[in-house]
């Protein structure tokens, strides 16, 4: 009797179910193509008019080489970077309520934020080192395409993008380091200024701006502060899709040497 009445439980949510995926807001969310039209036969075309013609779907190639799936092959590095870059936005708008960029202050936020904050200091050391392992995973993740050979056509453009992200990571990391404002921080801006401002050209110009004047003042560190929130993880969003985007028009993941 109880088999009975799970059965018939059973039933009545596979037919909610159908009659969900049947109605217009679920078709016009996924569009979900031919996989739920009347006489649908299971073939790979078929498969691959699903994932095209689906918004979520989409995003995912149609095939994939089955050395793609191997954790010994990619060791899920490039995934493990992206899911760092995420953890590192989440936990920086977390901390970014409790911090005021201003040379009076920032030293005392982070003091208050590690002592007087409830789970602060645990959401501070998140981001720090998350921030310490996406420096590590970019690498060795670079490291891994260059050994098996991933920057070579015609995945040489995906390659390039690929060493400004890691660029652009390293900045990130910099920059972070800075906003604390303590002695630490004030020599690596002295330092990293000064070495900027050896550069051909616009070196001068260049250092006036990151400085926001002639010495190390406050609005250096708003200057540095707003490169850390808004135009380096701006800038890496953008990189990141052109990323992603190579990796499917140029075949999916590199093959084994």
């Amino acid at each position: 009797m109880a088999n009975g009445n799970g059965d018939g439980l059973k039933g009545k949510m596979l037919q909610q179910s159908e009659k969900m995926k049947g109605s217009q807001a679920w078709g016009a969310i996924f569009r979900p193509g031919s996989v739920f039209r009347k006489g649908y036969t299971d073939s790979p075309r078929n498969r691959s008019y699903v994932i095209m013609n689906s918004v979520l779907y989409h995003l995912h190639p149609v095939k994939v080489k089955r050395h793609a799936v191997k954790v010994s092959y990619t060791l899920c590095l490039g995934g493990l970077s992206f899911f760092l870059f995420i953890l590192l936005t989440v936990t920086g708008i977390f901390l970014m309520f409790f911090y005021r960029p201003t040379a009076a202050q920032a030293w005392d936020d982070v003091k208050t934020l590690e002592t007087a904050v409830t789970f602060g200091s645990l959401v501070r050391n998140m981001h720090r080192w998350a921030a310490h392992l996406m420096v590590l995973s970019v690498f060795l993740h670079m490291a891994r395409v260059f050994y098996h050979g991933a920057y070579k056509p015609p995945r040489e453009f995906n390659w390039v993008i690929g060493v400004m992200l890691l660029m652009l990571t390293l900045l990130l990391s910099f920059t972070g380091y800075l906003l604390p404002w303590d002695q630490l921080a004030l020599w690596a801006v002295t330092v990293g200024t000064n070495m900027m401002g050896y550069t051909p050209v616009f070196g001068r110009e260049v250092r006036f701006v990151l400085l926001g004047g002639k010495e190390i003042d406050s609005p250096t560190l708003l200057r540095w502060y707003v490169l850390h929130v808004l135009m380096l993880p701006f800038v890496i969003v953008i990189f990141m899709a052109i990323h992603f985007w190579r990796v499917r028009k140029d075949g999916g993941i590199s093959g084994p040497l």
